[in-house]
């Protein structure tokens, strides 16, 4: 195996090359997070017949330039990609890979990149779109707590550091409760300049409305525990090459490395085996066209068909308190915390189901039909479901918040969507359903006056009245038992 060092165009790159005469299918990983972190990666890679190519993008660790996130990957990636084709080593094709942001910088260039720079195949992994996608809800509402903890270990500056958000988090534990949420670098101690920026992107959906048009195979790897799930789906459905796969686990962002508590032994993938294996039959045209894959049934210890989805089921809640209750910024519900607090004043809408009496597999979108009013201007509605197992422990199963900005005091009928759930429950668990005002430090705070919540300089409290006879809580459910699959034939089919 050899291990060659380059700058090409400026951006430090590494090349490691397998065992043999070649020419060899190379694949190029883009990210911003330090091409070293990759090394086992591209070993494994070389070691299964591939040119591995790590580089590290613009302006970050060793390469040159200025940092700019989503800026510049299309210009620069495609000039690696003609690089690669020009090598002696290179038999011409290559695959482009990432994940998170690297998955940006492989989708761009499948998608806006010229013919003659784009990959045969694309692996994207947890992918983040954009940077509208990743700093807001399709419904507009600001992810905070995600993008404070990026921008603070990865922003403006040509390394990382980590965990600089948690320190400062306990160093003042309030931290992110200062506002303006503007000011959040000079308390952090550091010079941010694009950090204010990050928030003027608002228009969402430029790759995904370019993914119809693709022309190359895509494997698209999601967790249902990711914030990029939704993302992750929407890619893969629309996806217009000659195939498309999805392997979608019971992961957060870190995949298998990752598991979350629904996660079991069928549920622990070696993910670099897969793709390799994904990867020769996408280049040699052993793919079946057209979309298919595999998802994992959470607490179910299986894999289903990435077609297979439930009907439409309501279930039936019983108002346990809170059908009138405040949205205070200054007592926010938590995001980190599933304690419900008792012997005060109300700060959420709580529903609940009985036991359930069978098991139920949900596979599907979750959805929340409800009637409330606000006594102000804007107002964020947080919906949260939540399992209560049979032994009393709660484990969040879904999350969606919706802004709605209509005069204060009137009367609305309106959906909150909470995603995709595809989760065994087992009999005698009880569904929590929480409304409330906020999901924060997750979401930021809504000042309810129509101001932004970025730059506000204050919040005000907000007075909620829910129908509790209006609330319906929709769940896809499997009408019989499932029929397992096998991941790896699903995605090599």
């Amino acid at each position: 195996m050899t291990h060659v060092h380059q700058a090409v165009g400026g951006l430090a790159t590494d090349v490691r090359l397998p065992d043999g005469a070649g020419p060899f299918p190379a694949v190029l990983i883009r990210t911003p997070y330090d091409r070293a972190r990759h090394a086992a990666e591209a070993r494994g890679w070389a070691r299964r017949g591939f040119a591995a190519v790590v580089q590290d993008v613009r302006g970050r660790f060793a390469s040159a330039g200025e940092w700019h996130p989503y800026e510049n990957e299309t210009a620069d990636g495609a000039s690696t990609a003609r690089w690669i084709r020009r090598q002696h080593w290179s038999d011409g094709r290559y695959v482009a890979v990432g994940a998170s942001y690297a998955a940006h910088c492989a989708l761009v260039l499948a998608l806006e990149a010229h013919e003659e720079a784009r990959p045969d195949a694309v692996i994207a992994a947890v992918p983040a779109l954009g940077a509208a996608e990743t700093a807001r809800e399709p419904s507009g509402v600001e992810r905070l707590l995600a993008r404070a903890g990026w921008w603070a270990a990865h922003g403006d500056r040509p390394d990382s550091d980590e965990g600089a958000l948690d320190e400062a988090l306990a160093a003042d534990p309030g931290l992110l409760t200062h506002l303006p949420l503007t000011g959040l670098p000079e308390r952090l101690g550091r010079d941010l300049p694009s950090w204010a920026g990050l928030w003027r992107h608002r228009k969402r959906g430029r790759l995904a409305s370019r993914a119809t048009l693709a022309d190359v195979p895509l494997l698209a790897v999601g967790g249902h525990h990711d914030p990029f799930a939704e993302e992750t789906l929407a890619l893969w459905r629309s996806w217009g090459g000659p195939s498309a796969r999805l392997l979608l686990g019971p992961w957060g962002h870190g995949l298998a490395a990752a598991p979350g508590p629904d996660a079991g032994p069928a549920h622990r993938l070696v993910l670099g085996e897969l793709y390799a294996s994904w990867a020769r039959r996408a280049l040699t045209g052993g793919l079946a066209a057209g979309p298919q894959g595999a998802q994992a049934l959470g607490d179910g210890d299986l894999w289903l068909s990435a077609g297979v989805e439930g009907v439409p089921r309501t279930q039936r809640l019983r108002l346990l308190h809170g059908s009138r209750f405040t949205a205070d910024p200054d007592r926010p519900v938590r995001s980190d915390d599933l304690t419900v607090p008792t012997g005060e004043e109300p700060d959420r809408c709580l529903l609940a189901t009985r036991p359930l009496p069978r098991p139920l597999d949900a596979v599907g979108a979750v959805r929340v039909r409800l009637r409330a009013t606000a006594d102000t201007p804007s107002a964020d509605w947080a919906a949260r479901l939540v399992a209560v197992t049979p032994d009393g422990v709660a484990q969040r199963l879904a999350v969606g918040v919706l802004r709605r900005e209509e005069s204060a005091g009137r009367h609305a009928e309106f959906t909150v969507e909470l995603g995709r759930l595809t989760r065994r429950l087992r009999a005698g668990t009880r569904l929590r359903l929480e409304i409330a005002g906020h999901h924060f430090p997750a979401h930021a705070r809504n000042p309810h006056d129509g101001a932004d919540p970025v730059t506000a300089d204050r919040l005000l409290a907000s007075r909620r009245e829910v129908d509790p006879a209006s609330v319906t809580l929709t769940l896809h459910v499997l009408p019989s038992r499932p029929t397992p699959t096998d991941p790896a034939k699903e995605i090599l089919r």
